[in-house]
């Protein structure tokens, strides 16, 4: 197996554990900056404990990374509190769009005209979802304040694969796993006041908080800074794409959410031209038999 074809494995694991934020964040009887706060805070202490790269490469650098890390860990909760799970993930990922713009002027990585083509379908999918605002329920109570939260989290997001990219670029900038470590420590830290008084919870809530810590961050970003040296980070972001197709289903499983028309129709472009994308690179590197 190439590295290539190896990475894609890798990110397409972390998609998976990506996936079962939207429901699980949903399920904590925290309040959002309590999960913002504890769920990184998890997520530091175990990438510090399993991950010797965390602990090593701590640079300025690594720290700006971080920075951006944060910003997007902590929309995203807040987000997913108040508009649904399908639509903070689908509005989220509008960071391809921002890679497109930045990955030229931050990594001088070219940008092809198949990949200005699989940009077009899936900002028009992104577009659907959210102009297609849904009305307040139980599980997203302020659709349009989260919407827009979710939106400021995809390019958090974006700042944050090409972060991770320019550090695996240069070595002596930093570690990329120590970025993500910092970003962690970063969110818990600055959250942490606005989660206090913290009053008496169940074992289960402090298990969902413990899972989204230590797998849906910690061994998911593993995977990703582990792959994400070896492939373009337009491509990386477009893989990470099939995340969106399962967030909904998972919140529909747990809390019964059903996202509206217009982001299912948005859900299905996305999908499919991320499919379509990591299907056409297959090919252009297959070798010659």
């Amino acid at each position: 197996m190439s590295s290539a074809a190896k990475a894609r494995l890798q990110l397409l694991g972390a998609a998976l554990l990506f996936s079962t934020g939207g429901a699980a964040i949903k399920a904590a009887e925290f309040t959002g900056w309590q999960i913002a706060s504890f769920r990184s805070g998890f997520a530091a202490l175990t990438l510090l404990l399993i991950a010797p790269a965390s602990r090593r490469g701590w640079t300025r650098h690594t720290v700006l990374v971080g920075c951006a890390y944060a910003a997007c860990l902590t929309l995203f909760v807040l987000a997913n509190r108040l508009t649904t799970a399908a639509n903070t993930i689908f509005l989220q990922s509008t960071a391809p769009l921002y890679v497109l713009i930045l990955a030229p002027w931050l990594l001088q990585e070219r940008v092809r005209r198949r990949d200005v083509g699989f940009m077009v379908v899936v900002g028009l999918g992104l577009m659907l979802v959210f102009l297609g605002v849904d009305r307040p329920a139980a599980t997203a109570p302020d659709p349009e304040r989260g919407n827009l939260l979710a939106v400021v989290s995809g390019f958090f997001w974006a700042l944050t694969v090409c972060g991770l990219r320019w550090l695996t670029a240069r070595p002596e900038r930093g570690s990329p796993v120590a970025a993500v470590a910092s970003g962690n420590l970063t969110a818990f830290l600055v959250t942490l006041p606005l989660a206090l008084p913290l009053e008496p919870h169940s074992l289960v809530d402090w298990s969902v908080l413990l899972y989204l810590g230590v797998f849906q961050i910690a061994l998911a970003y593993v995977l990703v800074t582990s792959a994400i040296s070896h492939i373009p980070a337009l491509e990386a972001s477009m893989i990470l794409l099939l995340e969106p197709a399962l967030n909904p289903i998972w919140a529909w499983l747990m809390q019964r959410e059903v996202p509206g028309l217009w982001a299912l129709v948005g859900g299905a472009l996305i999908l499919g031209a991320t499919t379509a994308k990591s299907w056409s690179e297959r090919r252009v590197e297959a070798p010659v038999t």
